[in-house]
């Protein structure tokens, strides 16, 4: 697996080995060993996946601490524009992100930690993400970040007539409103 670092601290692009021939392909899509030698301290409680139809935009979401999670998202099927917020108050990048196009193809996966708000927008007809979490969910700990906040001005890469956004998300506050505690 090859371990990559971004320009924000503590998020990571992690490409597994995949080996392939007629039949299709085999890859290690997670090794507990193999992150801890690379110094990622990962213990997953819970694994959530979702299918998306082409301009669904999800998130910017977070849980507050304690129940804040660290996650390691990856595509099965299709293809996302992921981002990660850093909204650690004491990071030099606080309000700054990071995006990366996760595919079916590419296999990419992307390591999230505590204290960023994450959410993606489907590229592809259809997208099957799957996310590994370190905490439960916990609804009274969620959190957003509107999707079209003009301080973050992230491009979506889907035009915002057609993007496809629940009713919670539209209604979430701007960063600069954003409850935040890491």
């Amino acid at each position: 697996m090859i371990i990559t670092k971004t320009d924000i601290e503590d998020l990571l692009i992690l490409e597994p080995a995949v080996f392939g021939d007629s039949r299709g392909y085999f890859m290690e899509s997670w090794n507990s060993n193999l992150l801890k030698e690379n110094g990622i301290i990962f213990n997953p409680v819970q694994q959530n996946e979702s299918g998306s139809s082409f301009g669904v935009v999800r998130g910017l979401h977070y849980q507050l601490n304690p129940y804040a999670q660290a996650k390691l998202v990856r595509v099965v099927s299709g293809k996302v524009l992921d981002v990660a917020v850093d909204l650690r108050k004491n990071s030099p990048t606080f309000g700054k992100y990071y995006t990366i196009v996760l595919s079916s193809e590419n296999k990419k996966q992307f390591f999230i930690p505590k204290g960023f708000a994450h959410g993606f927008s489907v590229l592809s007809d259809f997208a099957v993400f799957n996310y590994m979490c370190d905490e439960f969910y916990n609804p009274s700990s969620e959190r957003g970040i509107k999707l079209d906040d003009s301080f973050l001005d992230i491009d979506w890469m889907v035009e915002p007539h057609k993007r496809i956004i629940s009713k919670k998300d539209l209604n979430n506050p701007e960063f600069k409103n954003a409850e935040t505690n890491f």
